[in-house]
């Protein structure tokens, strides 16, 4: 019989699988991996291991290329009837060049993405997804409520400077204005000429979250360039969204850590983002209500593992007394407490912290104890 290694198999590449501007950069920069995310490649990995690229994020600064993280844009002058419709965060009192971090429910208060919304003006707003199909969901809400807007994807490729020297790194490119730039907010700056729209914002939690600049087609690219040939002094190699920093920080992962199967009440970290007490309506108000009112079936939490490694391609279940009482999401060894952490959906009653649980790693049962989010 013949056996296959995975890491033997091979992604085979085709146009509905979109390369990035950034592609032919980092190809040579030492990209190990891609992962697909919105049909398009995402890097993964670079020659530096896990580990080391987790501290050198933690120290130095990196350039990520994130430009699958894509925008739905909502323009006209429904706009922001059809973005609150979407979410059942209370949106009413939002600013002009500010992000949001906003749940998107359907009918049945389903979660289907967790993007963060820009709002560039009254009329116009930029839902920055995760991976999961935003677009056509609300062109067929704009075209079944009839709300006068134009629903789109730009061509918007994002350029992420993540770790704790972005914010010198972003200061020498664009002057002492970026670093005034308040956390979730957003303004346009200029680089040779090209103007972009830059967020504090990011998938790390290192520098305060860093930057995001939102490249229209390829006009990164010279600004990709730059950064690499200025930021020596600060150490700076290319990166990607990186496992254990993520996880650490408490930041989710639409997909792996939730997905269409949940509500947000299953997820605390998404209470304070859930507007059931005023007037603004949105999709599955009532059933959320009405889940509230009978209580969770299962919860998300952190868990704390007492093992040294971890490979989570698929879910792993979580047991008491060999009595299955969740799952295993999403997992990692972390350095800073010295053993595997992962996010795990635990069944209702057994979602108290401190219980302790067991799951089986390398056909090894291992003992763990429920925490909550994120870790501290």
């Amino acid at each position: 019989m013949h056996s296959t290694n995975m890491s033997d198999i091979k992604l085979a590449m085709a146009r509905r699988l979109r390369s990035t501007p950034y592609t032919s950069r980092i190809e040579k920069q030492g990209l190990t991996s891609y992962t697909i995310y919105n049909r398009m490649k995402l890097p993964a990995g670079f020659k530096d291991s896990l580990i080391d690229s987790y501290y050198h994020l933690k120290r130095d600064v990196q350039a990520w290329c994130v430009s699958a993280e894509r925008q739905v844009k909502i323009e006209g002058q429904d706009a922001f009837q059809l973005v609150q419709l979407m979410t059942c965060r209370d949106l009413s009192n939002s600013k002009d060049k500010r992000c949001y971090y906003a749940p998107l429910i359907d009918s049945q208060a389903r979660l289907i993405n967790d993007p963060v919304i820009l709002r560039i003006s009254k009329n116009e707003f930029w839902l920055s997804i995760a991976d999961s199909d935003v677009l056509l969901w609300a062109k067929g809400l704009a075209i079944g409520k009839n709300y006068k807007v134009t629903v789109s994807e730009p061509d918007i490729n994002i350029l992420a400077i993540q770790g704790a020297k972005s914010l010198l790194l972003m200061e020498k490119v664009f002057g002492k204005k970026i670093t005034e730039l308040k956390f979730f907010g957003f303004d346009y700056f200029e680089f040779n000429g090209v103007k972009h729209l830059i967020a504090r914002s990011g998938w790390s939690k290192q520098s305060k979250y860093g930057y995001e600049i939102y490249c229209k087609g390829n006009e990164g690219l010279e600004l990709y360039d730059h950064f690499f040939d200025i930021g020596k002094e600060y150490n700076i190699k290319p990166g990607c969204p990186h496992l254990i920093e993520r996880i650490e920080s408490g930041l989710l992962s639409y997909g792996n850590d939730f997905d269409d199967s949940n509500n947000p009440l299953e997820v605390d970290l998404f209470h304070k983002f859930i507007n059931l007490d005023t007037e603004v309506e949105f999709l599955g108000k009532d059933k959320l209500k009405k889940i509230k009112a009978e209580g969770v079936s299962q919860k998300l939490m952190g868990i704390k593992i007492n093992h040294d490694q971890i490979n989570v391609s698929d879910a792993i279940e979580i047991t008491i007394n060999s009595k299955r009482v969740g799952e295993l999401r999403s997992g990692c060894f972390s350095p800073t407490f010295s053993k595997v952490i992962g996010t795990a959906m635990i069944n209702k009653p057994f979602f108290e912290t401190g219980t302790q649980v067991e799951i089986v790693i390398d056909n090894e049962i291992k003992t763990g104890v429920l925490c909550n989010l994120p870790f501290v």
